[in-house]
């Protein structure tokens, strides 16, 4: 009985989280909260180790926005 719908399954999946106690639900928020805190944490260290890797190439250039916008 698999749902293909990504609305049908994010709504059941709501209902199922209804019928929780609230306690529990709480706990689930705060699973779900920190678990996208790590993604980001991921996200951002990624996005860290490409901009090194470009300025490491030299494909990043530095000074004000007047210097970059005479370029």
């Amino acid at each position: 009985m698999s749902e293909s719908n990504p609305d049908s399954r994010f709504q059941k999946a709501i209902e199922t989280v209804e019928r929780l106690p609230a306690e529990d639900q709480a706990v689930l928020i705060e699973i779900i909260r920190q678990h996208l805190l790590d993604e980001r944490r991921s996200e951002l260290a990624e996005e860290i180790a490409e901009s090194r890797a470009a300025y490491r190439r030299g494909e990043v250039r530095r000074g004000t926005v007047a210097d970059l916008m005479k370029r």
